[in-house]
């Protein structure tokens, strides 16, 4: 690029803004970049959290659910009453311009599904634990989501950021060498050129005198 460019004064003040812009550039991009692992370190520490509670969760589910079905038998009509959840919602937040999602459940105050008379206690919270378990299934599907729209924006920044960093920067500071130096070199020889001038004026004023 800078054999390419022609060493004028313009040139030289447009490619010091264009390396002034692209090092502003590089530490917003850097800075993003820092902003955005943060956001995905804290929500990898959570998604482990919640699959710690999911996995806890769903053992003491199936346990109860074991208990309900050697008191009462199979339990499978049971099963058959509790409704499909569809209070599933999805909203997004902004992170450094990455949209980030927010998964809620709707809350439910509907009575059990079932009838009490042909079950137990250990139905009730094998119940209970299941929608446990569906809540934090649902909340553990927004920050696993969250992560991987962070990671993949960390490395476009990445990317970006490197192309400033390794290629931009270092070819419009060349630039800027290149075009100073010549510029320089310029005003040596038109110096050179005017004492020179000035000599031979000198010399033929001192001759006609």
């Amino acid at each position: 690029m800078a054999v390419q460019t022609v060493p004028t004064k313009g040139n030289l003040l447009a490619t010091k803004k264009s390396l002034e812009l692209s090092r502003t550039g590089f530490e917003l991009l850097d800075r993003k970049r820092n902003i955005l692992i943060r956001e995905m370190m804290a929500l990898i520490d959570r998604a482990a959290s919640i699959q710690d509670k999911i996995d806890t969760t769903y053992a003491q589910a199936y346990k109860a659910l074991q208990m309900a079905n050697i008191a009462s038998g199979i339990c499978y009509e049971v099963s058959r009453t509790v409704p499909v959840e569809n209070g599933l919602n999805v909203a997004f937040r902004s992170v450094m311009g990455v949209e980030i999602p927010m998964v809620s459940l709707a809350e439910h105050n509907d009575p059990i599904p079932y009838g009490l008379s042909s079950t137990n206690s250990m139905m009730d919270r094998a119940y209970e634990r299941f929608n446990e378990v569906k809540r934090l299934t649902a909340e553990l599907a927004e920050v696993e989501n969250s992560v991987y729209r962070l990671a993949d924006a960390i490395k476009k920044t990445q990317k970006r950021a490197n192309a400033l960093k390794n290629i931009m920067i270092p070819r419009f500071e060349e630039t800027v060498k290149f075009i100073t130096d010549a510029l320089e070199e310029k005003d040596r020889e038109e110096f050179s050129r005017l004492k020179v001038i000035k000599s031979q004026k000198t010399a033929k004023s001192q001759k006609n005198a």
